[in-house]
């Protein structure tokens, strides 16, 4: 018979010891304080731009 110390246990391999990928969202995350703001003003702009081209 082999020795106890030869075995590992389900639970140690189904332990997650790989390492973590940076996600695409977690990567976003950050930056959107800056983002949000400047869409927001792109869209204002465009929206203006339109409103007086069209009076």
């Amino acid at each position: 018979m082999s020795s106890p110390a030869n075995h590992t246990s389900p639970a140690a391999d189904s332990s997650p010891a790989f390492a973590h990928e940076p996600d695409a969202v977690e990567a976003i995350v950050p930056l959107i304080p800056l983002v949000l703001p400047l869409v927001g003003g792109v869209l204002m702009f465009l929206l203006a731009f339109i409103a007086v081209f069209m009076a």
